[in-house]
């Protein structure tokens, strides 16, 4: 026995030790071994045409043992013996034992006498041997053989599928995804793998049982409750089955292998024999072409212009980057598979091949130099051709820029040049356009050498025969041509502008002239007629004799200025007479003012037809003001006398209320005289009204012949009537005031002596500091300290209610005769609330109801209201609230 052998040895048979160790098997593994190992056993037997039942009782004889290892082993074992004695048995038994002691596995504690004798142990331990040398020992998977073989395949063949793990021969297997995975694997559409459920172990077993037994020739060698069953299914059972799934699998790869083979060689030679029809076809093809292209090569027409040249050398390149290199490629893979063809007819021991005539690689090469000889001499013609051609079409095109160039300049120049602009232009213009001549001479001179190329080149092309001469010619002639046309046109164009410029100086110097001229005049004619037009406002005699000498010494000047306007439009005459007598079509009007011959005809004629308006409206103004004039000294005369007579009665009226001649009744007498006097004046203020206003319609609105006017005389009028009254009133109510009080005749004096004292201005009223003068000259004790100046506050308060800042006579007459009378009042009011108080020290309402009449109770109850209510009585009053109450605070 070699290495291998001893290591397979040892491999196979160690799990054989286990076994020797534990004799006892369980029942349920011993059950599934029964059951594995008799499937197993007839899936070879079958092969034989036999089969057995009860692996211990048919094994007991040896003859089916001795078939089995024949069938397994493909070698023929000693005869066996035929007898049906015990020592029969035990020879055939021994001779299948020793068959397999030589193959190398070595028997432990299993003899020949237990397997006659029907021992299950024995006999299933003797099976599982025969299992593993000549079903599991020759499983190697990547350097590992038998169990770890077998584990590792079965490891690879499921690795892609989930819920699959398989890590032993037991409980690994329990689900049945296991088997199902390696069903699968091999046969995908025996199974739909995606339905099977972890949790459904008894349908995956079936199943996959179910087809090992229909489409893999596997038999069935346990149930699916045998294994479910069982915590840990018999690794010995699991190991025999899956051995069968390996075995299967693995001999149709064989099948397979030896298929290909057969393919492989019968695809060899239809290669071969598609490379023949291959070369014959690419190798017509490659030879048409070189055929049909050779020609082409050859042609040597030549082109006339370098375009169609260009072409044929585009097309030349054409061929060497496209056309050219596929062929390249054919010719050099036509060679290439002829010489692989020859190598693979040799490896195969078969006749060289042999193309038919003129398509020999040889041939190929031949063709191909001739194609490529004409190739490099289309190339050196073409290269030629083209030069030739460049020179040429150089100088075509050179002729053509210039040509185009040139054209391109003398575009719209003849009709530039014919042009006559100049008839409309000015003389501004005219100038403008000479300088714009004189630059277009020059530019004209400097194209000259321009045409001399042009002329030059044609020349050139017409010796070098160019194709295309004729056109050349042509062009040429026709830029000689407007050339010389152009020359004529310009000479003429410069003697019409310098003829143009003389006249149009002449006609300008006309013009300024004209300008120079017209324009004072036609301010002069402006002004005549504004002035004339003029509407004047005077308002004395003197003014409108001022304004009529003016206007005759007007009247003298039209003479000469008649003189004036005839010499200015004799200039613009003259101008007439140029421009009809040369034709000059005059683009405008003078340049240098707007003013016509027209408006100058037309605004003299309307001067003319003024002045005699003017001396009519002079006229008429005089006689106005001679009428205004006897209307002035009228109003005068009157106003002179009625302004100081109004005055002096203001003066009398003023000394009347300020004198004390007589008594206060003579004095109202001797105002009503007056009063009188003044009313009977009125008629000769109605009289100086309507005086006044004549005056007004008239318009007159100043009078050197007074300094009244009628607004002073009606304000002095109406200021009479008012001092007059408010005189005759001051004294009446001196009069009762006087009267009321008590004063004499001798305090009124008096007063107003003293007042008239204190009134320096004789405004009839005194000041604050004139009024407190006069008090303290009365004997009022006011000083300067705050005591008197808040008693002269008081002062003022009465006299001056209204705070207008001066104190009158009258309010100076009642101050005085109310200090007088104000020690009598108290008295009185003390002892009419003593009358009505009683012993008491207040009053109330209640008696003043009693004792008073209804009316005046009433009247003095109003009066009391805010006064009543003592702290002690309610409704009553003591005696100051009722003083105050009858009397103010200011009384008391």
């Amino acid at each position: 026995m070699d290495h291998y052998d001893s290591q397979q040895t040892n491999d196979y048979m160690q799990p054989e030790d286990d076994w020797d160790r534990d004799l006892l098997l369980d029942p349920a593994w011993e059950k599934q071994q029964r059951k594995t190992f008799t499937a197993w056993c007839n899936s070879h037997l079958r092969k034989a045409g036999t089969q057995i039942e009860n692996i211990e009782e048919d094994f007991r004889d040896g003859l089916k043992l001795m078939l089995l290892l024949e069938v397994i082993s493909g070698e023929r074992l000693a005869k066996p013996e035929r007898g049906k004695m015990r020592v029969h048995k035990i020879s055939n038994v021994n001779k299948a034992l020793d068959f397999i002691a030589s193959k190398g596995v070595k028997l432990v504690s299993i003899g020949a006498e237990e397997i006659v004798d029907g021992n299950a142990k024995m006999t299933l331990g003797m099976i599982w041997t025969i299992i593993l040398r000549f079903a599991i020992q020759d499983i190697s998977v990547e350097e590992t053989s038998a169990k770890e073989g077998l584990l590792l395949w079965c490891q690879r063949k499921t690795a892609p599928y989930k819920n699959v793990n398989i890590q032993n021969f037991h409980i690994s297997w329990k689900d049945g995804l296991g088997f199902c995975a390696l069903i699968h694997r091999h046969r995908p559409e025996l199974i739909d793998y995606g339905k099977l459920r972890k949790d459904d172990p008894l349908t995956n077993l079936n199943t996959a049982f179910d087809v090992a037994e229909r489409y893999l020739d596997i038999p069935k060698m346990l149930d699916a409750e045998d294994i479910v069953g069982t915590a840990r299914p018999d690794e010995k059972a699991i190991m025999t089955y899956v051995s069968s799934f390996y075995h299967a699998f693995s001999g149709a790869q064989k099948a397979e292998t030896a298929a290909n083979r057969i393919c492989k060689v019968l695809a060899v030679n239809q290669e071969n024999e598609q490379l023949m029809e291959d070369y014959e076809k690419l190798a017509s093809d490659l030879l048409e072409w070189i055929r049909r292209t050779i020609p082409w090569l050859e042609n040597r027409a030549p082109e006339n212009t370098m375009q169609a040249m260009q072409q044929k050398l585009e097309d030349f390149r054409d061929y060497r980057r496209l056309h050219k290199p596929p062929k390249v490629q054919e010719k050099c893979q036509l060679e290439i598979n002829f010489n692989t063809l020859q190598t693979k007819l040799r490896l195969s021991n078969r006749p060289a091949f042999m193309p038919s005539e003129g398509k020999m690689v040889s041939d190929i090469n031949n063709a191909w130099g001739c194609l490529e000889q004409a190739e490099k001499g289309y190339e050196e013609w073409l290269l030629n051709e083209i030069r030739r051609l460049e020179r040429l079409d150089h100088l075509a095109e050179k002729f053509r820029q210039k040509a185009c160039i040139h054209e391109s300049w003398t575009d719209g120049k003849e009709a530039m040049l014919q042009q006559k602009d100049y008839e409309t232009a000015t003389l501004s213009e005219i100038k403008a356009l000479l300088k714009k001549h004189e630059a277009f001479e020059s530019d004209l001179a400097a194209h000259q050498d321009r045409v001399e190329q042009i002329a030059a080149i044609a020349q050139e092309l017409n010796e070098l025969d160019y194709y295309d001469s004729p056109s050349v010619n042509a062009r040429c002639q026709k830029i000689c041509d407007q050339w010389d046309n152009l020359g004529a046109l310009t000479q003429k164009r410069r003697e019409a502008l310098e003829r143009t410029e003389k006249l149009l100086e002449t006609i300008d110097q006309l013009y300024l002239e004209y300008a120079k001229r017209a324009a004072p005049f036609n301010n002069w004619m402006e002004g005549a007629m504004e002035d004339l037009q003029d509407t004047f406002i005077v308002h004395t005699i003197e003014e409108i004799q001022g304004l009529t000498t003016a206007h005759e010494q007007f009247k003298a000047t039209l003479p000469d200025a008649d003189k004036e306007r005839q010499a200015i439009l004799g200039i613009h005459n003259e101008v007439s007479k140029i421009v009809q007598t040369y034709h000059v079509n005059m683009a405008g009007t003078n340049p240098y003012t707007t003013i016509t011959p027209q408006e100058i005809n037309g605004k003299w004629d309307h001067v003319r037809q003024l002045v005699p308006r003017r001396d009519q409206a002079l006229m008429e103004e005089h006689a106005r003001q001679q009428h205004n004039e006897r209307l002035r000294k009228q109003f005068g005369a009157q106003a002179n006398v009625i302004g100081p007579w109004i005055q002096t009665k203001m003066e009398e009226i003023g000394r009347i209320s300020i004198e004390m001649h007589g008594t206060l009744e003579d004095q109202l007498n001797h105002l009503r005289q007056y009063e009188k006097s003044i009313v009977n004046y009125k008629p000769k203020i109605d009289q100086l009204e309507g005086d006044h206003q004549q005056i007004q319609e008239a318009l007159i609105f100043d009078n050197k012949h007074t300094n009244y006017t009628m607004e002073h005389i009606r304000v002095g009028w109406e200021q009479l009537l008012t001092t007059i009254a408010r005189t005759t009133n001051e004294v009446e109510n001196q009069i009762l005031t006087r009267d009321a009080k008590g004063i004499s005749q001798e305090q009124m004096n008096e007063f107003r002596a003293s007042f008239n004292h204190f009134d320096r201005d004789h405004s009839g009223t005194l000041g604050p500091e004139e009024f407190k003068a006069c008090l303290i000259s009365l004997g009022y004790d006011i000083g300067n300290d705050a005591q008197g100046e808040a008693e002269f506050a008081r002062i003022m308060s009465i006299v001056d209610p209204n705070r207008i800042g001066v104190v009158t006579f009258q309010a100076f007459i009642d101050f005085m005769s109310r200090e007088t009378a104000d020690t009598d009042t108290a008295d009185q009011v003390m002892a009419s609330f003593k009358i009505l108080a009683g012993d008491k020290n207040y009053i109330t309402v209640d008696e003043l109801r009693r004792e008073l009449p209804p009316d005046q109770a009433e009247y003095c109850i109003a009066r009391m209201a805010p006064y009543t209510g003592l702290d002690s009585v309610p409704g009553a009053l003591d005696y100051m609230s009722f003083s105050t109450a009858l009397y103010g605070e200011s009384d008391l």
